[in-house]
């Protein structure tokens, strides 16, 4: 009960002299400071909006506009061609009386200045806007840049020469706009081109033909109304049907993962690791509030990027509905959720206002580590609600968890910052098998044992109880770029700010009057039970049947790649048509993640990866044709391959288009045999690639050790493959392939092989071009001399 007394602000007790009235100073102090903690964040979030909401000007503008309208009818000269008489006509009567002549027309200028500045500010970022909305700029080869794009260039720099906060831009961003439904459709009839057989071929054709002249253009007309009414005509309509509607398991199908280091771990010491985690993610969550961070650009660029996913990055959970889930985001949370064997804690990362240093974190996780109490019954697997089927996990939340005890305990999960687990296993590349602890390592993030992670949390963090970490997080709130550049600075902070002492513990002081973690309590009937024992039956069946293969490609990477002027994504891609081609003897309907985020709202966009020009490579490699030919041919499929790269990222994409379409024909009740048939294809090699965007935080240069792996998914279809990767430095590139043991026709280790041996072909290929060209250049030079 001293927990309970500390709550306490004051108590009270009536005797016969009166109320004796005993006050808690502690108490008080704490909620003094914590009212005073509160009302500066309103101050500055108060700050920020307007900082935000006159940019690209400055609050000051407004006393430089308002000093030379004053200046200028100081010389008796009115700028507001009359204007300033007018407002100070329909003044009301009030002011009439109370102010003098001169004060009348002073508050007058002060009005029309203010209308003339939040003009100005309007007329700016109108500009800014068509600014960027200018895309010419991508598809202009490198070395050649036009002198349009070199104007554009200087006056967006020109125009974002103000020190940005995180969201600046985000008025300023254009919508994504509607590409025209014939060009959509010319787009798709290509890139299924090389899948299909000429009668399929043209079954297709006449398919597309009859959509675009009789059903298309009704639903274009629909979803064109939309993009002038919506800020983006895709997103809500994405997150909806595609993530938030879907009633299987979330866990493996869905939520995906993120790795620590590769060779190193900063300490072994589990308590400690999860402190310096814990602090980091805070520190980042405050530069969100904040908005200090940084506004995400386009690599080597001035343009920025919508940051519109970091909004409910923490204090956010995915709620279970019978029909759709539900994204629910809170105000900050002082705390976190903290799972260990079997048992559930709140832990208080706050106290009086004051972030809790990470030793003070790391005291209070050992204590959780170190408490002997057993699970309650019904709570260790728990979890496992959240990682199957989600009809039954909405139906038990409404029935069990809308009141008392429950509820309270459920809330603080819910509504924690975000969720830790701490492992009672040991993970990361060590032993004799690194190889086969790495696939393990990303088998545990990926699904772990089905009922110790919440797979419901926007993310969840995982510290093993040999150090290493990881996160799992949840793919409807944002995209995997957004989590990966909070976990880049997570992993950066821990190691290279934060740091460890020389026995691996965290650094600062220890306030040992803390109190203890607060276990939550539960009352599970066996209705609970035996639905969690069916809900994890079904993850179990799912994590069992997913087949992770992680492997660092050290052969070479973005480096050499690089010197052969050659885009290292579309290399990898290229390469890895060339890899499924070899293990499945066909080509396939490919997936790439691009982004759309130089549009507001933007999420992503699929690059069709299986071209023409690509298949033609492949088909010419295996078919034994000349190596110049096949040299030839892979230099187009590379540039086919970044063409679609950079008409995704402007808005010019095929997917999210017919998709709409798809949505829009529902709603109306109408059915389209092209549609259908279009969205239910398989994506057999779905691949995406995490981008490294902070790497002036890791100085890979003295600490070449410290390489992140990136992260993975499961397989998007049945019989098919996942396939991520992250080019790392100039010289590795780590994949993580996924597949199902079900299917007789996958093998993520085969696949892995087949990739690595499909770079190096591809890599000897166009040496050889190099080692030719340099012979070839010997009896030239010597002519010249």
């Amino acid at each position: 009960m001293a927990e309970a007394h500390q709550a306490v602000a004051f108590q009270f007790t009536i005797t016969p002299e009166g109320i004796d009235l005993q006050l808690s100073y502690q108490a008080l102090n704490q909620i003094y400071l914590s009212g005073v903690r509160s009302w500066k964040k309103r101050v500055s979030r108060m700050r920020n909006r307007v900082i935000k909401g006159v940019y690209p000007a400055s609050p000051s503008s407004w006393l430089f506009v308002v000093i030379a309208i004053l200046a200028t009818m100081y010389m008796r000269s009115d700028p507001s061609m009359g204007l300033i008489t007018k407002i100070q006509q329909h003044l009301p009567l009030s002011l009439h009386l109370s102010l003098s002549t001169q004060g009348q027309t002073m508050l007058s200028a002060l009005v029309f200045s203010t209308l003339l500045w939040l003009s100005l500010i309007l007329a700016l970022r109108f500009c800014l806007k068509l600014l960027l909305s200018y895309h010419r700029w991508m598809f202009e080869q490198h070395g050649r840049v036009s002198n349009v794009t070199k104007v554009w260039v200087t006056l967006v720099k020109l125009f974002s020469s103000r020190k940005p906060l995180l969201y600046s831009y985000q008025t300023s961003l254009p919508h994504l706009p509607v590409p025209a439904i014939k060009d959509t459709l010319s787009r798709y009839l290509q890139s299924v081109r090389p899948l299909l057989a000429d009668p399929e071929y043209q079954r297709m054709t006449e398919l597309a033909n009859h959509f675009e002249s009789n059903l298309g253009n009704r639903l274009q007309r629909y979803l064109k109304l939309k993009a002038l009414w919506a800020t983006n005509y895709v997103s809500d309509w994405w997150e909806e049907f595609i993530y938030l509607r879907s009633r299987g398991p979330i866990m493996v199908n869905s939520n995906y993962y993120g790795m620590d280091f590769l060779y190193v771990t900063p300490t072994p010491v589990q308590a400690a690791r999860a402190g310096n985690t814990i602090t980091a993610l805070l520190l980042y969550r405050r530069k969100v509030n904040r908005e200090e961070l940084k506004p995400s650009r386009v690599p080597g660029t001035v343009i920025p990027l919508c940051a519109a996913q970091c909004e409910r990055m923490f204090n956010t959970t995915r709620m279970p509905g019978v029909e759709t889930d539900v994204l629910q985001h809170w105000q900050d949370s002082e705390f976190v959720a903290v799972y260990h064997k079997g048992r559930f804690f709140r832990l208080w990362v706050y106290r009086a206002g004051r972030l809790l240093s990470p030793r003070e974190i790391e005291y209070q996780i050992q204590r959780i580590l170190d408490d002997p109490s057993p699970p309650q019954p019904g709570e260790e697997k728990l979890g496992a609600l959240t990682a199957g089927d989600r009809v039954p996990w909405a139906h038990i939340r409404k029935q069990y968890f809308s009141s008392g005890i429950n509820k309270r305990s459920l809330d603080a999960i819910e509504r924690a910052a975000f969720f830790v687990t701490l492992d009672d296993e040991d993970q990361g590349m060590r032993g004799e098998d690194p190889a086969g602890n790495l696939d393990r390592y990303a088998k545990s993030l990926l699904h772990g044992k089905c009922y110790d992670r919440w797979f419901d949390k926007s993310f969840s963090i995982v510290i093993y109880k040999n150090g290493k970490s990881g996160l799992n997080a949840e793919h409807s709130w944002a995209d995997a770029p957004t989590v990966a550049h909070l976990w880049e600075f997570t992993l950066a902070t821990d190691a290279f700010q934060l740091k460890y002492t020389e026995d691996g513990h965290c650094k600062g002081e220890i306030d040992r009057s803390l109190p203890l973690p607060q276990r939550l309590s539960w009352d599970i009937p066996s209705e609970v039970q035996v639905q969690a024992s069916s809900s994890l039956a079904v993850a179990q069946a799912l994590a069992d049947d997913v087949d992770c293969h992680v492997f660092p490609f050290r052969e070479f990477g973005k480096g050499r790649i690089k010197k052969l002027r050659i885009s290292p994504d579309a290399f990898i891609q290229i390469g890895l048509q060339l890899a499924y081609y070899r293990d499945r003897a066909s080509f396939c309907l490919t997936y790439e993640a691009s982004m759309t985020r130089l549009f507001r709202e933007g999420r992503t966009e699929t690059v069709r990866s299986c071209s023409n020009e690509s298949s033609a490579f492949v088909k010419a490699l295996e078919g034994g044709e000349a190596e110049e030919q096949c040299r030839q041919l892979f230099r187009q499929a590379s540039e086919r391959h970044q063409n679609l790269y950079r008409m995704a990222m402007t808005g010019a994409g095929i997917d999210r288009h017919l998709f709409c379409l798809y949505v829009v024909s529902k709603y109306l009740g109408v059915e389209s045999p092209f549609l259908k048939e279009v969205l239910s294809e398989p994506w057999r090699l779905s691949t995406s690639q995490t981008p490294v965007q902070q790497m002036e935080l890791f100085d890979l240069k003295n600490y070449p050790e410290y390489i992140s792996l990136g992260g993975g998914f499961g397989p998007v279809a049945d019989d098919g493959y996942g396939v991520s990767y992250i080019i790392v430095g100039e010289d590795m590139i780590n994949f993580h392939v996924s597949s199902k043991y079900s299917c007789t026709e996958t093998d993520s280790h085969r696949f892995g092989v087949q990739i690595s041996k499909a770079l190096l072909d591809i890599m000897t290929l166009l040496s050889t071009e190099s080692k030719t060209s340099k012979v070839a250049g010997k009896p030239q030079a010597k002519k010249l001399l």
